[in-house]
């Protein structure tokens, strides 16, 4: 029986089978939950297991790599999700992002995973709510790949990691997911 949660935590934290970094287009270490997963997994091992792909990635891609140094997880689901700063519409390559990160995590015969709240950070740009509508984006995949994939079961963990940014998803979330 597939099922979503949603906590005030970090997504980094969380013993999944996958955690999902909210990647840039290089796939290099950033800011953020990316500059966390990159330091707990290692810097110089996760640097060089990215350097495989092929980047610029587009908005919405979606890669794994192993989690190395995570004891907590065993692979990294590399999320690239839009800047809505340059992209303010890039609703649908939200979505890709998460949709793009179940069927990776499908793929490799995985089963849970982990999202903080993609492009909610500093890719949030202008958008009056940017939490509550990653927070909206998340559900929609996650009803999405359940009605796509009935017989593959998962477990999601949505993670809004400030007080502020749990207001906004729980609001949201309540509304999506019954």
């Amino acid at each position: 029986m597939s099922k979503i949660e949603l906590l005030n935590a970090s997504c980094a934290d969380q013993t999944v089978d996958a955690v999902v970094n909210a990647a840039n287009s290089g796939l290099w270490a950033g800011g953020g939950i990316c500059g966390v997963i990159f330091q707990k997994a290692g810097l110089k091992e996760l640097t060089k297991a990215c350097s495989a792909y092929k980047t610029p990635l587009n908005d919405g891609d979606a890669v794994i790599t192993p989690a190395f140094n995570m004891t907590n997880a065993k692979h990294i689901i590399h999320a690239v999700g839009p800047d809505f700063s340059y992209t303010p519409t890039a609703f649908k390559e939200l979505f890709d992002a998460y949709y793009n990160s179940l069927c990776v995590l499908k793929e490799n015969g995985l089963y849970s995973i982990s999202f903080p709240l993609i492009s909610s950070g500093i890719f949030g740009g202008d958008l009056p709510d940017s939490a509550g509508e990653s927070t909206k984006q998340c559900c929609r995949t996650y009803n999405k790949f359940i009605a796509d994939y009935p017989e593959y079961d998962i477990e999601v963990k949505l993670c809004a990691f400030t007080p502020r940014e749990m207001a906004s998803a729980q609001n949201v979330f309540n509304k999506f997911i019954k």
